[in-house]
């Protein structure tokens, strides 16, 4: 299956219906994202971010794109390690998730889609994803994007959240992320989609493909040293380098 994961009938009634449908959500619900991230992450997420960027291999200096940019959490990290934000490109499909983006001058916002990257080739050494990996719709031709859009040498790192593989973590998880986290959505957000969005966010990561699933469409798309980092059994880092020649 190209997506990373199948229909979910329970919000859109095929996979034709996929893509539309979750930009719309994401419209809907951009004024809230931020907030309701800080409260769910505890206030660590920006912390986490660049500590995994730093450690996939991103130096001062480089070149970035950030796919799925959303409000622009993961670019502003990238651009405090890079130096400057005029080095840092943002991608996301969803117009309301740019618009509600506070980034620093010079940081890019561009409309795309991790399928369809609107950058020349070989314009960055540096490419990353955070935790929108599962919403896109074919991962093939995404990866095939991130190796057109990476100079040889360049490298990616594709941050997501993970299924727990044992059963009473996946379990604790899953209350976390499908009771608790809606309920702090609904007296935290402004619009009433925002508990959906995040019964969706849980739902997603419950479907998504097993980590060995994705290296081996990371490593068929051409990459190389391709691996995966976890940091506490559910936050998954999918590190690969464009080859040099």
């Amino acid at each position: 299956m190209p997506a990373p994961h199948p229909p979910l009938k329970d919000y859109y009634p095929s996979e034709a219906e996929r893509s539309a449908w979750v930009r719309r959500l994401f419209d809907r619900t951009a004024v809230d994202y931020d907030r309701i991230e800080t409260a769910m992450a505890f206030g660590t997420g920006s912390w986490y971010r660049r500590r995994a960027l730093v450690r996939a291999g991103l130096q001062a200096g480089q070149r970035v794109i950030d796919v799925g940019s959303g409000t622009g959490l993961t670019a502003v990290q990238a651009a405090a390690v890079v130096g400057d934000p005029r080095l840092v490109t943002g991608i996301d499909p969803c117009p309301g998730m740019v618009s509600s983006a506070r980034v620093p001058d010079g940081l890019r916002l561009l409309i795309g889609s991790a399928e369809s990257i609107p950058l020349p080739g070989a314009c960055a050494d540096f490419l990353t994803m955070g935790y929108a990996l599962r919403h896109v719709g074919d991962l093939a031709a995404a990866l095939g994007e991130f190796r057109r859009v990476l100079v040889p040498g360049g490298r990616i790192c594709l941050l997501e959240i993970t299924r727990p593989e044992r059963t009473v973590a996946r379990f604790l998880l899953r209350g976390y992320m499908r009771a608790y986290v809606p309920m702090l959505a609904k007296f935290l957000g402004r619009h009433p989609d925002s508990p959906e969005l995040m019964r969706y966010y849980w739902d997603t990561i419950e479907a998504c493909a097993a980590p060995e699933s994705i290296l081996r469409q990371i490593a068929a798309a051409g990459f190389e040293a391709v691996q995966r980092r976890v940091e506490l059994g559910v936050f998954s880092e999918y590190c690969a380098r464009k080859p040099s020649a």
